[in-house]
């Protein structure tokens, strides 16, 4: 169990029979009245967020979860494959449970997240960053950097992402996984 005074980014709660991670959270203590405390909190079966507010001091129980290496095998009808990093073991998961899975390539280091009690996989965690080749892009025209234009950008697994003109077919670049956009252009 643990009170609002608790809260953090990344806490998983056992809220209205499903677990939740907070994802924001804001202590508000108004003029008047009672404090309380706003949270954003997401479904980790379903990935949907809702806004929540509970009271300044309430009870809540905590859900254990743990965070284990995986590597990214292949992709089939049957889902994405895993290999634990430590016991070897092969697992599928299903696509819903994987944030940006067309940024994922083969050989990719990822943490799988576990609810502790059930042994059951709630998601998966890429790196915050992963540097990926483009495959195709239109050519840029020289001249053409007043503004901050982007263009259309396919990556080697097949992702669409917007990059700045001056980057070329075949270059590596860094991209942010959390918000699936260019960041740099790797040597």
């Amino acid at each position: 169990m643990a009170n609002t005074s608790d809260f953090r980014n990344g806490l998983c709660l056992e809220y209205n029979n499903g677990l939740y991670t907070i994802v924001e959270f804001q202590h508000v203590k108004p003029g008047k009245g009672p404090a309380f405390v706003r949270t954003k909190l997401k479904n980790l079966s379903t990935g949907k967020v809702i806004d929540n507010t509970f009271n300044a001091g309430v009870k809540v129980k905590t859900a254990r979860i743990e965070r284990r290496a995986h590597q990214f095998l292949y992709k089939d009808d049957m889902g994405y494959h895993f290999m634990d990093s430590n016991t070897y073991e092969q697992m599928p998961l299903q696509k819903e449970l994987i944030d940006n899975a067309d940024l994922m390539k083969d050989g990719q280091e990822v943490e799988i997240i576990y609810h502790a009690e059930t042994e059951t996989a709630l998601g998966v965690d890429l790196p915050a960053f992963v540097t990926l080749q483009i495959t195709y892009t239109e050519p840029g025209i020289k001249g053409d950097t007043a503004t901050n234009s982007t263009k259309a950008a396919t990556l080697e697994t097949g992702a669409i992402i917007q990059v700045p003109l001056f980057i070329n077919q075949d270059e590596m670049i860094k991209i942010d996984t959390r918000t699936r956009s260019y960041s740099e252009r790797v040597k």
